[in-house]
């Protein structure tokens, strides 16, 4: 049978953001019920994913100092909270309002709305001014805006999508966000050939598992046969990002999934497949992260597979989200390890 749910919880049992709530009924797949049940306590990845998630705000450095914007939008009645793993990134609330998109700041690209946990990806790749960048899957623009506020607007940021139809929010947001160093490009993740980035953000399509709480059609349409599909697919970007990375660059790869195929078994396959691949181990301070999934439905994963971070969505009450820093090494240096 499926398991029915009861309607959202209240959002005071999770956290303080007023919201309301629905009285949608959720149901969940028996095959979903029982892998989430291996995978982590499901009780409470189902609470925390039928909760509201915080609206957060992340402040672009490109047009202004932090504590100036920052008092710019609590002169206006909303509360700031800081996010512990972001200097620029808030968790913003309001008593009566929340329209976040009307505040002025938002219309002059001052702040950028996107939830917490996608600002990570950036702060574990780190981009410096200078370097030449790829963002494999930029649309709709949160992670290359935050990574051209990194560079200072300095280097160089090929900012690249498969669909055309996404590319219209891309150039709004990356235009509205003031950047200078940026260039639009449409092409399917796999077909780059040739190039040398120092640094690439594949941040890979997905069934966005992670994400349940502000997308509940996830539930209905989740099945095993499109998860592997899309690991299929994100393995096909991961290995061709991996082939135009220089010799000493690194990459990150991430998804706001939490299937392990989607995932750590991306990973593994690069691993297993590029001897010359090594997993960089990565903390962010004020994140709290769970153990890497090492082995799943009979397959064993890559020992360097426990220096990725997973985060489930209760652990930080975020979305969920997976984040794996790479590093290209020579065959000499690999093997001389």
């Amino acid at each position: 049978m499926h398991e029915q749910a009861t309607p959202r919880p209240a959002p005071e049992q999770i956290h303080t953001t007023k919201q309301i709530p629905t009285t949608e009924q959720i149901i969940f797949k028996p095959a979903f019920i029982e892998r989430y049940s291996k995978l982590t306590d499901w009780e409470l990845f189902k609470q925390y994913s039928l909760s509201f998630l915080r609206r957060s705000i992340r402040i672009n450095t490109l047009h202004g100092s932090i504590e100036e914007i920052k008092k710019s939008i609590e002169d206006k009645g909303w509360q700031l909270e800081q996010i512990p793993w972001c200097t620029e990134g808030f968790w913003i609330s309001h008593a009566e309002r929340r329209d976040v998109g009307h505040l002025l700041e938002h219309q002059l690209g001052k702040i950028y709305v996107q939830e917490a946990a996608s600002m990570i990806p950036p702060l574990v790749l780190r981009p410096q001014p200078g370097e030449i960048v790829l963002d494999l899957c930029a649309a709709p623009g949160s992670k290359t805006t935050q990574m051209a506020a990194m560079m200072q607007n300095k280097g160089f940021i090929v900012a690249n999508d498969y669909k055309g139809m996404r590319l219209s929010s891309l150039g709004i947001n990356l235009q509205r966000s003031g950047l200078t160093n940026t260039l639009i490009s449409l092409m399917h993740g796999k077909r780059f050939r040739g190039f040398q980035f120092d640094k690439i953000l594949v941040d890979a399509p997905c069934s966005g598992t992670g994400t349940i709480r502000k997308s509940l059609k996830t539930i209905r349409i989740w099945n095993p046969h499109m998860i592997t599909k899309l690991a299929r697919q994100q393995k096909e970007l991961l290995e061709n990002a991996f082939l135009n990375l220089k010799t000493g660059g690194e990459l990150v790869y991430s998804t706001c999934s939490v299937e392990p195929e989607e995932n750590e078994g991306v990973v593994d396959f690069l691993m297993k497949k590029y001897p010359e691949a090594e997993i960089i181990s990565v903390k962010l301070d004020g994140l709290k992260t769970s153990p890497a999934i090492l082995e799943f439905d009979g397959e064993k994963y890559h020992s360097s597979i426990k220096n990725t971070l997973r985060i489930w969505p209760q652990d930080n009450d975020t979305e969920g989200f997976f984040i794996a820093k790479i590093k290209k090494l020579t065959n000499e240096v690999k093997q001389s390890d």
